[in-house]
């Protein structure tokens, strides 16, 4: 017997903004508003969907795409998660990435 998943692992309904699809209303509508605060001056830069590599003692854990990688109009680094729920996996990700990246990246979460 065949098991055919109807719609996505968490019901999330992705959102396309400024012809880019997002995974869901709430990350597409924080694009938005990165974006009005790019045009406002208010930061430099917004990469959506960085890429960090987690490796731990020479070994490759896991890939890690944070929603948004931002530089401030004071040159910092800033790694933006856009959150409707939380799940263990994603915490531990988020801890590793604490662990890894803290001292070069502020990390901020948007519930």
């Amino acid at each position: 017997m065949w098991y055919q998943r109807k719609g996505t692992k968490y019901n999330n309904v992705s959102k396309i903004y400024n012809g880019r699809s997002y995974m869901s209303h709430k990350e597409a509508t924080y694009a938005r508003d990165l974006d009005l605060m790019l045009k406002a001056g208010e930061i430099k830069e917004i990469t959506p969907q960085f890429r960090l590599s987690l490796d731990v003692n020479g070994y490759h854990i896991a890939n890690y795409y944070v929603d948004f990688m931002v530089i401030d109009k004071d040159d910092e680094k800033q790694l933006h998660e856009v959150k409707g729920f939380e799940t263990d996996l994603w915490h531990m990700k988020w801890r590793l990435t604490e662990a890894l990246y803290g001292q070069e990246y502020k990390l901020i979460l948007i519930k």
